[in-house]
């Protein structure tokens, strides 16, 4: 127990990334490649990379590992500050992988998560109170059902504050996160026929967490009941958009760690991110405390 600053719970996979030069893909079309990765990716993997660079130490748990990721997850967090141990590594299945092309602003992931889905079958952890216990803070993704639920009612009953994203209004995720950090695709979704304003409203009456509405480019939506502001986002070059969320949850995950009242959290979290998007491959340049300070400062 203990021991780590930070636990985080969800998804964690090896990540193909391929930018493409001139554009996005057309059909027929020929497209030239300008660089490829393969690297740990995932909700949770990349939070974990992230929260790294930052100077926390981190006990992650989600995914079970396969024989294709497993080496790529091994040899990438050997020399950081991110715990394994509670990683089950399976010898029968090559694991979960994801494909990313990417160009400039647009990127489009793929997969067979609706293959594994809908298999009926648990291919991740149960979370281990134990792992749980001692920590400062921590973020649990929700895609793994019962599971990330009970992740979370151990935060609840340790009094640890957690980080989720894109859980609706009336889930126990919601109710009880610290921060809820919502994604426009999520909101287009789930509550397509309503403004932001009108989702804030919804969202912030069943917590008394900060809720954040990201919408990309566009200003940022926070606060909690009756409380409502606005923060534009950082300019940067953008030279990938692949890792911007996970890294935007790292930052409110460091943000809670330390206390930062909610402005201070949101810029924070809006920094890691600008800092993250401008560059590629992410896993390899996260963003450093050093220079998320700096451009909140300018």
């Amino acid at each position: 127990m203990g021991g780590h600053d930070v636990y985080l719970y969800g998804q964690i996979l090896a990540t193909r990334s391929i930018l493409l030069r001139d554009g996005f893909l057309k059909p027929d079309e020929y497209s030239e490649i300008s660089a490829q990765y393969f690297l740990p990716g995932g909700e949770t993997g990349t939070a974990a990379t992230v929260l790294s660079s930052l100077g926390v130490s981190v006990r992650m748990d989600g995914t079970w590992i396969g024989t294709e990721v497993a080496p790529v997850i091994k040899e990438f967090y050997k020399n950081k500050s991110v715990d394994l141990s509670s990683l089950y590594f399976r010898d029968d299945d090559p694991g979960v992988i994801d494909t990313v092309v990417i160009a400039g602003l647009v990127r489009s992931p793929m997969g067979r998560f609706q293959t594994l889905f809908s298999s009926g079958e648990r291919w991740w952890n149960i979370p281990r109170e134990e792992d749980i216990i001692g920590c400062r803070a921590a973020g649990v993704d929700p895609y793994f059902f019962n599971e990330s639920l009970l992740a979370a009612q151990y935060c609840v009953k340790h009094d640890i504050p957690y980080v989720t994203i894109d859980c609706a209004h009336d889930s126990y995720l919601h109710r009880n996160a610290a921060v809820n950090a919502i994604s426009h695709e999520f909101t287009s979704i789930h509550y397509p026929d309503m403004t932001p304003e009108q989702i804030m409203a919804v969202m912030t009456e069943e917590t008394d967490g900060l809720t954040i509405l990201t919408q990309g480019k566009d200003d940022m939506l926070y606060g909690r009941r009756g409380n409502i502001k606005r923060m534009k986002t950082f300019d940067t070059e953008v030279r990938s958009t692949l890792g911007a969320g996970d890294t935007f949850k790292a930052g409110c995950v460091y943000a809670v760690m330390h206390g930062m009242d909610d402005d201070s959290l949101v810029r924070f979290a809006s920094a890691c991110s600008a800092v993250a998007i401008s560059r590629f491959p992410l896993p390899l340049f996260p963003p450093t405390l050093p220079e998320v300070l700096s451009l909140i400062s300018q």
